[in-house]
């Protein structure tokens, strides 16, 4: 005899192609929620994440919105994620080293877009990969932060839309393990954020994943041209 399985809410899901949310991909996926899914160009350097997140999808046969954010790039031309002519701060994932890295305000804007296509969908929740780990860096990733969009995205439509972030306590070892758990292959995430054919093995983001797959004693399958 065979069981149906009850499928459960249809989620809007914020897909960069690298770890966290690839997790949060199939972690939707695991407990049975109808995703579809959102990958921004926003200007980065690192725009394999991008092929990344459309491999993703097609391994799971979902669908993948890609959403160029026009001229975006000159709203951010001081983050060393969308110039070139910024030095890509190496070493520890450290407050101070990664204040270049930081995008301004941009989680608000893929979550207005976000919340726009799940208005348009019909859908009432929107799920991003905000962790523990990027609390003290980022502000847009913050709970408070969460919670304030929260706020906005119950009042900005007919119905409410819920902003979600399951990973928000979680450490990026604690979201590798359940990665790990679930069987995910990493080769297939990029995290890195400097626009190389391999990883750098030297920036925060690398220094920061490379810590999480030693703290879960497991080698990390990504290749990289030189690691610290």
């Amino acid at each position: 005899m065979k069981f149906l399985i009850a499928l459960k809410d249809k989620i809007i899901l914020i897909l960069s192609g690298g770890m966290d949310s690839f997790t949060l991909l199939h972690h939707a996926i695991n407990q049975n929620y109808q995703v579809e899914c959102l990958t921004f160009d926003y200007g980065q350097r690192h725009i394999k994440e991008i092929e990344c997140a459309i491999s993703a999808c097609n391994d799971n046969n979902l669908s993948n919105l890609q959403i160029k954010i026009a001229n975006v790039e000159s709203i951010f031309a001081e983050s060393a994620l969308t110039s070139n002519h910024i030095e890509m701060p190496h070493g520890s994932y450290q407050e101070e080293s990664m204040q270049a890295t930081i995008v301004p305000n941009r989680n608000m804007l893929f979550i207005s877009h976000a919340i726009a296509y799940a208005i348009s969908k019909n859908i009432k929740r929107v799920w991003y990969g905000a962790h523990a780990g990027d609390h003290f860096i980022y502000p847009d990733c913050r709970p408070e932060f969460l919670s304030a969009m929260n706020s906005v995205a119950q009042k900005c439509h007919t119905f409410p839309i819920n902003i979600e972030a399951p990973f928000l306590n979680f450490s990026k070892a604690e979201i590798l393990k359940l990665g790990l758990e679930l069987g995910l292959d990493y080769s297939k995430t990029w995290t890195c954020y400097e626009g190389k054919d391999l990883a750098c093995g030297k920036c925060g983001s690398c220094n920061e994943r490379l810590e999480a797959f030693t703290l879960n004693n497991f080698i990390d399958p990504l290749q990289y041209s030189e690691k610290n």
